[in-house]
């Protein structure tokens, strides 16, 4: 792959991020997280940890920087959201909850290394001539 000149790169991110931010906040309008446990904020950033993983099963995000820009830290980095997991812990301990503090952040972390290495060990091996 040859590298994308960085003004490229960093439109595709910016692009990428809208799409990301965009989809974000359509889940959570969709389904809010309410007052308990914040099910749709660890749903999204697990779903983005897994999609990540995944993302070099893709000859597109292989074979082009800018795709690859564009889907990962564009995309999925404006899709994941650790300020929303740090805002929600924070407030979780304001309110007195610090044992649900501490099991969404642990379980937050927990769940997506299990969803990253889950993708490492179901994926097929990338074909050699498409490795960045």
């Amino acid at each position: 792959m040859t590298p994308a000149p960085l003004p490229r790169l960093l439109l595709a991110v910016a692009a990428g991020g809208a799409v990301g931010a965009v989809a974000r906040y359509a889940a959570t309008e969709l389904v809010a997280d309410g007052s308990g446990f914040p099910w749709t904020t660890f749903a999204i950033n697990v779903s983005g940890s897994t999609l990540l993983a995944a993302l070099l099963l893709l000859p597109l995000a292989r074979r082009s920087a800018v795709w690859a820009a564009a889907l990962g830290p564009g995309v999925l980095g404006g899709y994941t959201t650790f300020s929303a997991t740090s805002e929600q812990t924070r407030a979780f301990l304001a309110d007195g909850r610090a044992g649900l503090a501490l099991a969404y952040v642990v379980g937050t972390l927990a769940a997506c290394l299990v969803a990253v290495n889950l993708v490492g060990l179901l994926a097929p091996p990338l074909p050699a001539e498409d490795e960045l």
